[in-house]
């Protein structure tokens, strides 16, 4: 046979055909590798198992890969969502602290409904019934209680009265209590003043300090107030008379 250079196909040599299977083995184990969708790499899947179905129970064990482009991702108007939160929690605290922020609760003297008034030999007795405007500008109730009272002439203490349970005042109401005053008058001077003859006014100026402890919202207030009064002493009466 004639030497020649061959334009034909060459023939493959033993040692190539050697490297080859192995060359396409290397393919066939980089596509399992990486996960290929192929019956071949589906035999080896560790989730499947070959089956192309998840098994039940490993629902929550398993993560899913979602695109980025999927519209699961961009929820719409979510700004809409967030900003009508807001203003709904801020609204509803606004309301909350409308309510329930503290307000004031005062006294108020009216005035002298009565008095009686007593001659005993050596001292005056008289009883006085005063009335109290209490005013409460909270939405819940508040009680009112411990009134602690005392009634001076001049620097002297002639009356005390202590009252433990006052009252309830409803939410945004005003309630009047009335309350009675012990008085003992036993110096000579005023008592002389008192029951002279010749005088035919016998007026007394009456110094009243009180304190009075309310409860509302879950705390106590204590309230204080001084005030004044004029008391004839000189009717010897034991009947209710308008000062």
């Amino acid at each position: 046979m004639p030497m020649g250079v061959s334009m034909g196909h060459r023939q493959k040599t033993q040692e190539e055909e050697d490297i080859l299977p192995r060359d396409s083995e290397k393919r066939k184990l980089s596509r399992k590798d990486y996960g290929s969708t192929s019956n071949d790499s589906c035999s080896d899947c560790p989730t499947c198992h070959g089956t192309g179905r998840i098994p039940r129970g490993q629902e929550g064990q398993l993560v899913a890969v979602i695109p980025c482009s999927d519209q699961r991702l961009k929820p719409q108007r979510t700004k809409l969502y967030v900003c009508v939160s807001v203003v709904l929690c801020l609204f509803i605290c606004a309301l909350i602290l409308f309510f329930l922020f503290p307000r004031t609760v005062s006294l108020l003297p009216v005035a002298l409904k009565s008095s009686y008034v007593f001659f005993l030999p050596t001292t005056i007795q008289m009883n006085l019934t005063n009335v109290l405007n209490i005013t409460n500008e909270n939405f819940l109730a508040v009680q009112a209680c411990d009134l602690d009272l005392q009634v001076l002439i001049w620097d002297t203490i002639v009356g005390k009265v202590k009252i433990a349970n006052v009252t309830t005042i409803t939410p945004r109401s005003q309630k009047v209590y009335t309350y009675e005053i012990p008085i003992t008058i036993a110096d000579q001077g005023l008592n002389n003043y008192c029951k002279s003859t010749s005088f035919r006014i016998h007026t007394l100026f009456l110094h009243l300090q009180m304190t009075m402890k309310v409860f509302y919202l879950g705390h106590a207030e204590q309230l204080s107030m001084d005030t004044f009064q004029y008391v004839d002493c000189g009717n010897n009466s034991t009947t209710p008379h308008i000062a």
